[in-house]
């Protein structure tokens, strides 16, 4: 057995080697999906493919038994100003290994896949499916909510995103809120017009006074933040529209909807949501698998980053090798020791594993 996991390891490192040095942009994982479906099969694993998500299903799935998903993402976000490395250069320096999605999320999906194939023909008291998805950064559509369906029933989610191989228990949500005042135009030297923007700075205040009441032990409470705001066409008119966006962070104690429609109540800006389907996610700690990772030294925390676990209606754990601090920073990194670790406490923690 550890001549398979040693052999895993180095497939694995091998695999997000040539995941780095293959593009990947949200919308543009054409490549690395291939990659990765390319690897499955060389391991005697029938993997699907929809668009640019993979997946594998468990050799011996039995309908009667829960059904455990492996899930991480595969693209990336384009790389910014500040990198000294090649972001595709995927260079490999003793332990340290240098590229862009190296840390967020290309060590966990790798990990992930090696976890799968470990426990491919073992007969387990769980089904197993692993899903390497598209568009998580940009919660597209074209990601993990276009193939849920197709993955069938669901009874516990490992979302593998960099969390140094700690339990994020909870993970905050996300509503991006489109707001609009109306007015009425008049001449700034004289008392006329109905200033839209006066309204929307009577709305941003209210926002910066106003605290949910629900604060979440994990996560805090719900964060309300104005981002942008643009109003009038030149200096001497009354601005008859002024249009602002609030960024808004949910704990898990409220539902996205159950926010814009109290938002709606109590502004006199026209709301209009981008989306709703992004809200926040718990497990209990009491959740067997959760006591296990205790059990093996993990901490719990709550996480203020979003990820796929959004979107999942089942419960998830999210659990990853790297530091989160790591991810969308130039010369973006992972270590091969993070990736091994990785692999080893995936393999304890479903090990045994009975709901």
């Amino acid at each position: 057995m550890a001549e398979l996991i040693e052999q895993l390891n180095n497939d694995a490192v091998d695999l997000l080697i040539r995941l780095i040095k293959t593009p990947s942009f949200s919308r543009e994982e054409a490549g690395t999906a291939t990659l990765i479906q390319e690897f499955l099969l060389a391991h005697g694993v029938a993997a699907k493919r929809q668009q640019n998500n993979v997946w594998a299903v468990s050799a011996h799935f039995d309908a009667s038994k829960p059904t455990v998903l492996l899930n991480s993402h595969h693209d990336t976000v384009k790389p910014g100003a500040g990198w000294t490395a090649d972001p595709f250069g995927a260079a490999l320096n003793g332990n340290k290994l240098t590229g862009l999605g190296s840390n967020d999320a290309g060590a966990s999906a790798v990990s992930l896949l090696a976890t799968f194939l470990y426990f491919q023909n073992k007969s387990n008291a769980f089904n197993l499916i692993c899903a390497i998805t598209a568009e998580e950064e940009i919660s597209g559509a074209n990601g993990i909510r276009s193939v849920l369906l197709e993955l069938g029933k669901i009874d516990l989610g490992i979302v593998g995103e960099p969390t140094g191989m700690n339990l994020a228990i909870a993970e905050k949500g996300l509503i991006v809120l489109d707001c609009t005042t109306n007015g009425k135009t008049g001449h700034a030297a004289r008392e006329e017009g109905e200033n839209a923007l006066y309204k929307a700075l009577d709305d941003i205040q209210w926002l910066r006074g106003f605290p949910f009441p629900d604060v979440s032990p994990l996560l805090g409470p719900v964060k309300m933040t104005v981002t942008q705001i643009s109003a009038g066409t030149q200096h001497n008119v009354v601005p008859d529209r002024c249009q602002f966006v609030i960024d808004v962070r949910t704990n898990e104690l409220y539902q996205n909807q159950e926010i814009v429609d109290f938002l709606r109540e109590k502004l006199q800006s026209e709301i209009v949501p981008r989306s709703t389907h992004l809200n926040s996610s718990c497990i209990s700690e009491n959740h067997p698998l959760i006591q296990k990772g205790l059990a093996m030294g993990k901490m719990t925390y709550g996480s203020p980053t979003l990820s796929d676990q959004s979107m999942m209606p089942f419960e998830t754990l999210k659990m990853g090798p790297g530091e989160s601090a790591r991810s969308h920073t130039p010369d973006e990194f992972i270590l091969v020791s993070e990736i091994r670790a990785g692999i080893r406490d995936y393999i304890e923690l479903l090990e045994g594993f009975r709901f």
